[in-house]
């Protein structure tokens, strides 16, 4: 019987594995979509001497994730963190690309 169950509990381990593989790959090629967007925007900002960072609109956006991250039962915080990281790495590649 403990082999039975411990057979059983490898299975529904391999099963979330696989998909939690399948989600990693969802979120590098999203955050590859939304690089080559944020991309787009830093060159038209450079091109029309705009700032490298808008921070009225990175607030409501933290704002909005916060409130996403509540509603899909994720720690808001933990969302925060997340979009801040994102948020420094998009406003560097702005400013590399006004040199």
């Amino acid at each position: 019987m403990t082999e039975d169950a411990t057979t059983r509990a490898a299975d529904l381990l391999a099963g979330h594995r696989d998909s939690i593989d399948r989600l990693d790959a969802i979120l590098v090629y999203t955050l590859g979509e939304r690089f080559k967007h944020t991309q787009a925007v830093g060159k038209l900002k450079a091109e029309h001497d705009l700032p490298p960072s808008d921070p009225a609109r990175e607030a409501a956006q933290i704002a909005r994730l916060e409130d996403l991250a509540t509603q899909a039962d994720l720690d808001p915080e933990f969302a925060k963190k997340f979009l801040n990281f994102i948020i420094a790495e998009v406003i560097q590649h702005h400013k590399r690309q006004q040199t």
